[in-house]
């Protein structure tokens, strides 16, 4: 990807209107690229508040494989984005956090084609972030060779994918009180098997052991779109939820009339259906269960649901609407050591917070943000990048392309902030993403400042790192100055 960015800002560092133009390798069969070519000014848009925006994506055919979309295809946009916005912030002799603080967004407003924000803790990101990395008390002050540096970003959650953009799930009780659900969603290492659990056996009134879980191909499970874009707990949780919720009303309509009381006056926990004013009034789940099946009658539901996007919205002919439904906010920052004399990056530290929505499970989000450190960060700016010639690429076993390992690893102190998304399942939206992108970003500007050039061509790799330190050394700078004259 090839970007350039123009940004005009005002005195007080207000963003204005910023023009934005890409061009991305699309290989020989562009594949996924016309997606791929929209996602950087989505990111764009959605983060920052402006008053007026333009964006130009070309997706350029080119000699060689199929391509396609990965967490960090944005790095260079991103990256890009906030390196501008930290020389903008010089100029204006305004910190780095200030003037994010200043043009961030905001929750209730509407980006430029017209989506609106439901919830967003943006702020709350980047005080929390600036708190436990110690940012104000380290930027402009660490020892040579050290920096420091901030990104943020925001991601949609729910891309509009027509037929394909809906989860379905099927749940069914057992003769002994347990239950089986049926989802398309995969888990990918992410947790969202155990997302699903979490979520059925909550609305259903049982523990997580109860839960059988049936995550398979959807030739044999309900329809669901995949992780892309981000929706495995928004759309395929809330698909699951709405099963469980049909579920539990067949249970309480026999409940209520064994413990002659209405339906509505019900709930369930700990495998008993209950009086909600009298709790000592209950009967198990696996009796009501077996009541049922007495009558003849299984104990089954079907829930879906599918994203309430614009689906007039055309990028080309009619760019506005309704894009997504939710959008998670995410602030990383970075401290790095750089060795003069190699070009070597060494993470000291890093921070990812992010407005989630409501944490299902805090410890697999703390995962995640790990993750996007590493996959966004410490492999997607240092690490990992192709070489190509003539069509073929020169490194392409996990030998030469190089992912980091645990040891490659800094220290990371992960911050969850919940802004409660009152579209998603009990509050939640997208984890992890946000980080992933504004990791990118974070390091690019580290690096940058701990060399005193702001770098814009990624990974940074040791080689363009020497090159910077050498063409900003005070020899090379008199020899340039002398040569201009």
């Amino acid at each position: 990807m090839i970007t350039t960015h123009k940004t005009g800002v005002d005195k007080e560092g207000r963003v204005l209107a910023r023009e934005t133009t890409c061009y991305l390798d699309g290989g020989a069969y562009i594949s996924t690229g016309p997606i791929a070519v929209s996602v950087p000014f989505l990111s764009m848009e959605q983060v920052y508040r402006m008053e007026s925006v333009r964006y130009n994506g070309y997706s350029i055919y080119t000699n060689k494989p199929i391509r396609g979309m990965i967490r960090t295809h944005g790095r260079c946009f991103a990256a890009g984005l906030d390196t501008q916005l930290d020389m903008i912030a010089e100029h204006l002799g305004i910190d780095p956090v200030e003037i994010r603080l200043r043009n961030v967004r905001k929750p209730g407003e509407y980006t430029n084609t017209k989506s609106r924000v439901g919830s967003c803790a943006m702020n709350e990101t980047i005080h929390k972030a600036v708190e436990t990395s110690g940012f104000k008390d380290k930027w402009g002050k660490l020892p040579p060779f050290h920096g420091i540096g901030i990104g943020t970003n925001a991601v949609q959650v729910g891309f509009p994918m027509g037929i394909r953009g809906g989860s379905q799930s099927f749940i069914k009780f057992n003769e002994d009180g347990e239950a089986t659900v049926m989802s398309g969603v995969v888990d990918n290492g992410q947790g969202n098997d155990n997302m699903l659990v979490q979520i059925a056996a909550e609305e259903l009134g049982l523990l997580p052991e109860d839960i059988h879980l049936v995550s398979a191909d959807t030739e044999t499970t309900s329809s669901d779109p995949g992780s892309y874009s981000q929706v495995s707990t928004f759309v395929g949780g809330q698909a699951v939820q709405i099963a469980a919720a049909n579920c539990r009303k067949k249970l309480f309509e026999v409940a209520a009339k064994v413990l002659k009381v209405k339906a509505d006056t019900l709930a369930a926990k700990n495998r008993l259906i209950f009086v909600k004013d009298n709790p000592e009034k209950s009967i198990p789940i696996k009796k009501v269960v077996r009541i049922s099946l007495t009558n003849f009658n299984s104990v089954n539901a079907e829930g879906g649901y599918w994203p309430k996007v614009d689906m007039k919205r055309e990028w080309v002919s009619n760019p506005y609407g309704q894009m997504c439904e939710a959008f998670s906010f995410g602030t990383t920052i970075v401290e790095v050591k750089v060795d003069p004399d190699t070009g070597q990056v060494e993470v000291l530290n890093a921070t990812a917070c992010q407005d989630v929505g409501k944490a299902l499970n805090p410890l697999v989000l703390e995962g995640q943000f790990e993750g996007s450190i590493a996959m966004g960060g410490q492999g997607g700016m240092l690490t990992e990048y192709h070489e190509w010639k003539d069509g073929r690429c020169l490194n392409p076993t996990m030998l030469d392309y190089k992912l980091p390992l645990a040891c490659d690893m800094p220290n990371i102190d992960t911050i969850i902030v919940e802004s409660i998304e009152p579209k998603g399942p009990y509050g939640a939206k997208e984890a992890g993403m946000s980080i992933a992108m504004s990791a990118a970003q974070a390091y690019a500007g580290a690096v940058s400042n701990a060399i005193g050039v702001y770098m814009d061509s990624f990974p940074l790799t040791p080689d363009k790192i020497l090159a910077a330190i050498k063409k900003n050394s005070p020899k090379t700078r008199s020899q340039n100055e002398s040569h201009v004259d």
